[in-house]
């Protein structure tokens, strides 16, 4: 894809962390950019940043992400480029026995459903409505009409102790990705999809130094945590790279996550 001011982006969950590195990569390249995302003060402040437009938008909401589509469009014409950040996680075992009076409790329903709506319908529903819009649009000279990249996890392959929500959405995320490659490869829609190791984001920003330091050192080379801007590096390569389509790639320092 030819990256240019004559081209929009969309970021969901493009406030801060990884969407935000990738919302900065896309800017210095001149792309206009929307950053969707449910935090107002930051993702004001990263839309000033950039010169852009900050849509308030919670993903599991069908109303709020056509009207989040819609000021992103008039304020800078239909995009041809969606990067997918907007996620969450919990922790909780599927069923466990209390250790102090041995009672026993499950999984809550409605909390897995909380995640899968984020994680994977929240993501599929951007992705349709978006690719929708990218139809509208004529094919760039290098022959590319839109580019889709999602977040994963390394999760969706190894997850952990009590991640069953959280790893089902994201293999969720990994296995939608070449169906939907292949239903709009016609278009020149290209879709690919990235799995985060262990990063240094607003989620660990909390955790004790010791902890992050432990974190890293579990990560076979570099012996650290990523950092967002390696994450919006890949990110950029499946956007401008033509021949990038369909794929889900690990980014991970080559860690296997542990069951705990």
């Amino acid at each position: 894809m030819i990256l240019d001011s004559s081209v929009a982006a969309v970021v969901t969950g493009g406030a801060s962390g990884l969407g935000a590195a990738t919302a900065r990569s896309l800017a210095a390249k001149g792309v206009k950019v929307a950053i969707f995302d449910l935090n107002e003060e930051k993702g004001n402040a990263m839309a000033a940043e950039l010169g852009g437009v900050f849509c308030k938008v919670n993903v599991t909401s069908e109303e709020e992400v056509d009207a989040a589509f819609a000021k992103a469009r008039a304020a800078h014409g239909q995009e041809r480029i969606l990067v997918n950040c907007a996620g969450t996680g919990n922790a909780i075992k599927t069923a466990s026995r209390s250790k102090e009076d041995g009672s026993i409790k499950h999984f809550p329903v409605s909390a897995f459903e909380w995640i899968i709506q984020i994680n994977l319908i929240g993501t599929f529903r951007c992705i349709a409505k978006s690719a929708a819009g990218m139809l509208t649009l004529d094919p760039q000279a290098d022959g590319d009409r839109g580019a889709i990249v999602n977040t994963a996890s390394v999760a969706a392959e190894d997850g952990q102790i009590g991640q069953a929500a959280y790893s089902a959405s994201k293999a969720g995320v990994v296995g939608m990705t070449l169906p939907i490659a292949r239903d709009l490869s016609n278009e020149a829609i290209r879709v690919n999809t990235i799995l985060p190791g262990i990063f240094n984001t607003p989620l660990l920003a909390a955790a004790p130094q010791p902890v992050k330091d432990a974190l890293g050192a579990s990560v076979p080379y570099p012996k650290r945590l990523g950092n967002p801007e390696e994450y919006a590096a890949l990110a950029m390569l499946m956007i401008e790279n033509g021949y990038f389509n369909g794929e889900d790639v690990r980014l991970d320092g080559a860690i296997r996550m542990a069951p705990r």
